[in-house]
């Protein structure tokens, strides 16, 4: 096909549509795309990618927090609580001369008390962990908490990832974080634990506030005509947007499709570039039994030993003869190679190039025998570079040479076939080309229009993928790391004026929690004030602290606390370890998650999708007769319906 000419008005942007993929900027440097991952994603154009989406993909001692690597405890402890991350996991315990609730505050031992204890009753002192309760000497968990009750128990989950793909952890609860989320009309899916709003289909608008019907068209757009692709491309129709891409033999991204090679010097130096191709330009050059080796993309032929003749033509056996030749005839064999002529001076031969040849003997050589030889604006004819245009092009018509190759092109107000005669185009109106009508771009992005493309950015305060859709950086509390809050959709610290005089400010879970200074007491909200300090507490318990380590229970007998593994836990103190902490200690169609091995699959795929475990992966593939992100959501293919002949 013969490449549209280059724009006369101004320089089409190389960034529209975006050659570079999810997840990327796109920067037009000197009419060129330069292509670089957004901040916080790895990897390169066009597969970027976020640090991590599950656990198993941090260091065992962080989480997989926004799509980042983090340490998973600020902000999930409570006061003068210690925070160890096991498993990507936060366990929190209490101070040592500390008691307590330690997800929300650990107070002071009391001072052990004065009074006869009768010592009948089993439950003082209390042989119970934190957050369980002691009856009859029998430790259970408090209401909403689970775990072994000796050692310690624990909300339901304090991660979004102690929940189930399609749930959040709010207030230490696993529950739905949709509603309330969008819009009435809106459509909210939870995709790895965060709520995604989007309008239905037919409908566009901020799903976080209100959807409203796509106004219809009269007469739909061809994305195509004109054509934003650029030469040597072809452009497709796909859903009204236009889909670029390279013509065959070209290689490149759209707008700057180009051919392998357009001069010998992008080709090694053993090839030449023949028809844009770098190739063998030996095959058809030489003749009869003669030799051909390419030397800087030239090639050149001789005979072989014992042959003579013109090697461009065909080489002859040398026949002995056992008379000697005439010492008067120099030239007889001539000894200046083809395409050269010989003269005697003397009894010496002189070389010279025939006309229209250049070189020197015996490398006399024509002044081209590919177009590749000649400039660009040359073709080789003749084995001479000249103008190819002369006669080539009908009448109203102009002849432009690209790459040794003519073109003819109507003169500007006609239109036909250039290569036999272009008649003035018809006046017709002018089709008014809308791109951003409808918008190609995902929610809360705008569409403008630039090179009669549409091109989506995310509005202000939003990001993401503007042509999938852009968020704000937050929704809900569970949107931000565990030390800050959700307020006007951004992740803030909500301590500043929240406590009183003397008081310090920590924030738990997203939700500030005021404690007065050491020595202080009073209402930390209000005004704390000195207190006397308090005689030393006396720790009598030889479980509290527990000396057994993480994920076992201590028991006193006899004074001395006894250690033994919890419930669902291998080995033996101080080293007991769940059932698994990488997938790797799984199955091949399970893995671990919450340090159990489990099937991945349940919340990962979009809707009309269906999930296989690979390795310990979910993999997820679109349903037969369904397309698309399967991730996301598959639509159904719409195949057309042809109409029988009448």
């Amino acid at each position: 096909p013969i490449p549209p000419p280059p724009p006369q008005r101004q320089p089409q942007d190389p960034c529209v549509p975006s050659p570079c993929g999810p997840n990327s900027q796109c920067r037009d440097i000197n009419g060129s795309p330069s292509c670089s991952c957004l901040p916080n994603f790895l990897g390169a154009p066009p597969t970027c990618r976020p640090e991590c989406s599950l656990n198993s993909e941090c260091p065992s001692h962080q989480a997989c927090i926004n799509q980042k690597c983090r340490d998973p405890c600020p902000g999930s402890c409570g006061i003068s609580a210690l925070c160890n991350v096991i498993s990507h996991t936060p366990i929190c315990t209490c101070q040592t001369g500390y008691t307590g609730n330690p997800f929300t505050v650990c107070n002071p031992l009391p001072p052990p008390r004065t009074e006869v204890v009768p010592q009948d009753d089993p439950c003082i002192p209390s042989p119970c962990g934190p957050n369980a309760k002691c009856n009859n000497g029998q430790c259970t968990c408090i209401p909403e908490y689970h775990g072994d009750p000796y050692t310690g128990c624990r909300p339901e989950c304090v991660l979004h990832t102690d929940c189930a793909r399609d749930r959040s952890c709010v207030r230490h609860k696993c529950v739905d974080p949709c509603p309330g989320t969008c819009a009435s009309n809106a459509i909210c899916e939870v995709m790895n634990h965060i709520p995604i709003c989007r309008c239905p289909d037919g409908m566009e608008g901020n799903a976080f506030v209100q959807c409203s019907p796509i106004p219809k068209l009269d007469v739909p757009q061809n994305p195509c005509q004109p054509t934003p692709c650029g030469p040597n491309s072809q452009c497709r129709e796909v859903n009204q947007q236009a889909v670029c891409s390279c013509i065959a033999s070209f290689v490149g991204s759209p707008p700057f499709c180009r051919p392998e090679c357009t001069i010998n010097s992008e080709c090694p130096l053993n090839q030449a570039c023949l028809n844009q191709k770098c190739s063998d330009p030996c095959p058809g050059v030489c003749g009869n039994n003669a030799l051909c080796h390419v030397a800087n993309h030239i090639p050149f032929c001789r005979c072989p030993d014992r042959y003579s003749g013109n090697p461009f033509v065909s080489c002859q056996p040398i026949l002995d003869t056992p008379e000697p030749r005439p010492p008067s005839q120099p030239c007889v064999p001539s000894p200046c190679g083809p395409y050269s002529e010989c003269r005697a001076v003397g009894d010496t031969p002189s070389c010279t190039c025939l006309p229209d040849y250049i070189g020197a003997p015996p490398n006399c050589r024509p002044e081209c025998v590919t177009s590749s030889e000649c400039n660009t604006n040359l073709a080789c004819i003749n084995q001479k570079c000249k103008d190819p245009c002369p006669g080539l092009c009908g009448l109203n018509a102009n002849c432009r040479v690209f790459s040794h190759t003519p073109m003819c092109l109507c003169q500007e107000g006609f239109t036909g076939d250039p290569f036999s005669q272009c008649n003035p185009v018809r006046a017709e109106p002018i089709e008014v080309l809308r791109p951003c009508s409808p918008s190609p771009c995902g929610i809360n992005a705008k569409c403008e229009e630039r090179d009669n493309a549409g091109s989506c950015q995310c509005l202000p305060e939003y990001f993401g993928n503007p042509y999938e859709g852009c968020r704000p950086e937050c929704v809900l509390n569970s949107d931000c790391p565990s030390n800050k809050a959700c307020q006007n959709q951004k992740c803030v610290d909500p301590c500043p004026g929240t406590c009183g005089t003397n008081a310090v400010c920590q924030v738990i879970n997203h939700l500030p929690s005021c404690e007065c200074y050491p020595g202080y007491n009073g209402d930390p909200y209000r005004l704390c004030q000195v207190v006397q300090e308090e005689p030393p507490k006396v720790y009598v318990n030889p479980c509290q602290p527990s000396p057994c380590g993480p994920n076992s229970k201590c028991r006193e007998v006899n004074g001395q606390g006894v250690c033994s593994c919890l419930p669902e836990y291998v080995g033996s103190p101080p080293a007991c370890r769940p059932e698994c902490t990488s997938s790797s200690e799984c199955a091949t169609e399970k893995a671990c998650i919450n340090r159990k091995c489990v099937d991945p699959c349940p919340g990962v795929c979009g809707q009309n999708a269906e999930c296989r475990v690979r390795n310990h992966s979910p993999i997820c593939t679109c349903n037969n007769g369904f397309t698309g992100d399967a991730f996301v959501r598959c639509f159904r293919i719409i195949t057309p319906i042809s109409t029988p002949p009448p």
